[in-house]
């Protein structure tokens, strides 16, 4: 049964991906920009003209294009970057590590410590434990990144504040340099999370703790910690996993634009972020194919997730 239920989920999630793909390929592709005339020159002739359509493919049929398409989502060959003169493939291999870099310590920390407040919250309901928690949950969902950024760069990058890291840039060659680095893209990226993350948790944790298994351990003289962190985590897993593993697409490929083009960091977002200011189609169709395959894995996958996390979830 499980086998056949994970069959038809994987058959659900190619038609997905070739549902997904056609309207990305209609979209940016064979109604795209057209880049002929940025590359043909001034003065063109028609021969010269009919040349760049046939060497970019504009010429053949509507399908034949999007099979084109779809090779090169597979064999992840995008062809070259018209800005940066490049293989869209090698920019992606050098950047996509150091948006990667960049984005896990506050994609962890900030989910880690989140879980970890909002749990103290729930914990604590109601008492001013509760409430200072959800007073600095909702400042940082109201203050801008940009504000963020600007702030924690003069506090930590400035000789105003405590000049203890570089004001930008990426020269990393060991350990202690990357942190160097990173550790102020990091607390700004989680001082900001961490009001989003917080009260997500905090929202579904305190829904668990309310229901009538906990209250009947409480008569049985359970300790309350036990309770939360063995029987009220366990029964919300699922639905964190889910919010994890959807953020996943943002840690791996794009990386975090803002940041990046912030701290001037040699990322997969700043790379996109220059793609899309200079109208650099193959890095974007490139970024856009690759966010969408991956979600899409994630929708066939996710179940199985979900028997690793809580093998009490049927999928049947």
């Amino acid at each position: 049964m499980d086998f056949r239920y994970f069959m038809r989920r994987f058959i659900n999630g190619i038609t997905l991906m070739f549902g997904v793909t056609m309207i990305t390929f209609i979209l940016m592709v064979y109604y795209g920009p057209d880049q002929t005339y940025a590359l043909v020159g001034k003065n063109p002739s028609p021969e010269d003209i009919a040349n760049i359509r046939h060497k970019l493919g504009y010429d053949l049929p509507f399908f034949t294009r999007y099979l084109n398409y779809l090779r090169e989502i597979i064999t992840a060959d995008f062809g070259y970057s018209t800005y940066f003169n490049e293989k869209v493939s090698s920019i992606f291999s050098r950047t996509a590590p150091v948006s990667f870099l960049v984005s896990l310590p506050g994609f962890v920390l900030g989910n880690v410590l989140s879980i970890l407040l909002a749990c103290l919250a729930v914990f604590y309901r109601g008492k001013w434990v509760d409430k200072v928690v959800m007073i600095f949950a909702v400042m940082g969902m109201s203050i801008s990144l940009i504000i963020v950024l600007l702030a924690f760069q003069i506090i930590f990058c400035t000789s105003v504040g405590l000049n203890w890291f570089p004001v930008q840039g990426w020269d990393v060659t060991s350990f202690s340099s990357y942190l160097k680095y990173v550790t102020v893209p990091t607390l700004s990226t989680v001082f900001v999370a961490l009001g989003y993350n917080t009260r997500f948790y905090r929202s579904i944790i305190a829904d668990e703790y309310s229901k009538h298994y906990v209250r009947t351990a409480y008569a049985f003289g359970v300790h309350p910690w036990k309770i939360m962190l063995k029987h009220v985590m366990r029964n919300t897993m699922v639905t964190i996993t889910t919010r994890l593993i959807y953020t996943l697409p943002f840690l791996l490929i794009s990386g975090s634009l803002v940041v990046e083009s912030f701290f001037n960091i040699p990322g997969i977002g700043r790379i996109t972020y220059e793609a899309m200011t200079t109208g650099d189609l193959p890095i974007v169709k490139a970024m856009v194919s690759l966010t969408t395959v991956i979600y899409v894995g994630i929708f066939v996958i996710i179940d199985i997730v979900y028997r690793l996390v809580d093998p009490r979830v049927s999928v049947k």
